[in-house]
């Protein structure tokens, strides 16, 4: 098992989670679709040779981001982080993955 920890736009929130989800993230027991999410505040400078997809090159840009948590069986984490690739905005998502200790969580 695994948890996947990444960071987008306000914008693009349930369009992201949506993927991650249809990829095989979010499921726990008889539930699916689950995470845990705040808000807060992301900083960034697009250095020369960037596509920024919000702010411009050497300017820092602050953006409200959610954190986004999640868990993820090993045999989809792959497919799960295609995944998020393929729907988040920004050229460079930002993002975790963490192996968890099975014998705790049972």
């Amino acid at each position: 098992m695994y948890k996947l920890c990444f960071f987008v736009p306000e914008s693009h929130l349930e369009p992201v989670k949506r993927a991650v989800f249809d990829a095989g993230a979010g499921k726990m027991g008889d539930y699916d679709s689950c995470c845990w999410q705040a808000l807060g505040q992301g900083q960034f400078r697009p250095l020369k040779g960037a596509d920024p997809h919000i702010g411009e090159v050497g300017e820092l840009e602050y953006v409200q981001e959610y954190r986004v948590e999640t868990l993820c069986h090993g045999d989809v984490v792959r497919d799960v982080v295609a995944a998020l690739r393929k729907a988040h905005p920004y050229e460079e998502p930002a993002f975790d993955v963490w192996a968890l200790t099975q014998e705790l969580m049972m």
